[in-house]
């Protein structure tokens, strides 16, 4: 079996089994870790950090997490709406008035949360993503494509842009800054949404599903969450301008273990090794439906609360390639799971496998 580095609890040696079984099955490298009660149970790594299978994943490696991403740019919002500064139910344009343009008066800010905005597409250059002013003022230039708040429709690469802004109008600071300061800093998580040159040494860059190169893309191929607007690359993704750049709801780089511990907020109640950074209120805002049915955009069923995909009692969400995070406050239980080695999403079960072996350990941890 492939060997895996860390440790664990031994009521959760499911977890770093699966692991191995999935580096044997051929993936290149990846890390795992479970919090319970704000604690880790596991915090497991194994495999490679590069295509070329050189370079050993480390404890402190980093990979893009893409949409995983969209959750700790939700978490800043949540943040701001417990302090008071956020009203999800403000139209958007009381915090971005420019935001009002072309019929989009009535969009809430939980509208921007829950993909219902009307705004999923991203139909500039790829480029135009590395330039805040630009984008947003792109955004928020265009008419909503229904009616805000009747549909919901994924907006993959646009949300981050959207809830972004609105935190840079409240607090004068990009979400980067915001997430940096006043969530990874507190908790001492290493995650980060625009990422400084120093850490470029410990980035894991994505490595393709097998027999697709590096010009895979999540476009309009129809086999992906971005199935309309402007094709994204995985070279755009491994691309310095990538890293650099804030991409709210894509570009984030962390690892499972600062992944599962920011999350952790939301699974203990907003409070984490003493660090209170959410009442018990605004943590369960995080899980109040706001829409349920067909998503126009993935074409599935989907549930979303503020910020969060919903699913049954817990609540997460996973990114294009196969890194996933999973919140579960009635058991205080945060999973995350994060890797290089992407697949084809119709055959990526990765992430779920992991979270019912965390299962398998809380089920004996309760006992």
């Amino acid at each position: 079996m492939a060997d895996i580095q860390g440790s664990y609890d031994d009521l959760f040696v499911a977890v770093p089994q699966a692991l191995s079984a999935l580096l044997d099955e051929g993936d290149v490298g990846g890390s795992v870790a479970v919090f319970v009660d704000g604690e880790p149970v596991v915090d497991v790594w194994g495999g490679f950090a590069d295509a070329g299978r050189t370079v050993p994943w480390q404890r402190d490696t980093i990979t893009n997490v893409w949409s995983v991403t969209k959750t700790m740019t939700a978490l800043s919002a949540l943040v701001l709406a417990d302090r008071g500064a956020l009203d999800p139910d403000a139209p958007v344009a009381r915090y971005w008035p420019e935001f009002a343009a072309a019929g989009k008066e009535k969009v809430l800010v939980r509208h921007l949360l829950a993909h219902t905005a009307g705004l999923p597409d991203w139909d500039g250059p790829v480029e135009g993503v590395y330039d805040w002013p630009s984008a947003t003022a792109r955004l928020a230039a265009r008419p909503p494509r229904w009616e805000p708040g009747t549909e919901a429709g994924y907006h993959s690469l646009t949300q981050g842009f959207l809830v972004g802004e609105v935190v840079r109008r409240i607090t004068g600071r990009g979400v980067g800054e915001f997430f940096a300061q006043e969530v990874a800093g507190p908790l001492g998580a290493d995650f980060h949404i625009g990422l400084p040159a120093e850490h470029d040494h410990r980035v894991a860059l994505a490595v393709p599903p097998p027999s697709r190169d590096e010009d895979y893309s999540a476009g309009a191929t129809g086999d992906s969450a971005y199935p309309t607007g402007t094709a994204l690359r995985v070279r755009d993704g491994n691309s310095v301008a990538w890293r650099r750049a804030q991409i709210p709801a894509a570009s984030g780089f962390g690892n499972a273990r600062s992944v599962a511990l920011v999350q952790s907020v939301i699974a203990c109640a907003g409070t984490v090794r003493g660090t209170r950074l959410l009442s018990r209120e605004g943590c369960d805002r995080a899980r109040e439906e706001q829409f349920s049915g067909e998503d126009r955009i993935l074409g599935m069923p989907a549930r979303y609360g503020l910020g969060y995909g919903l699913f049954g009692s817990a609540l997460g969400w996973g990114g294009w390639g196969g890194s996933l995070v999973m919140i579960e406050p009635d058991s205080g239980m945060a999973v995350a799971y994060v890797t290089n080695q992407m697949r084809e999403p119709a055959d990526d079960t990765r992430g779920l496998e992991l979270v019912m072996a965390a299962h398998d350990g809380l089920t004996g941890l309760r006992a």
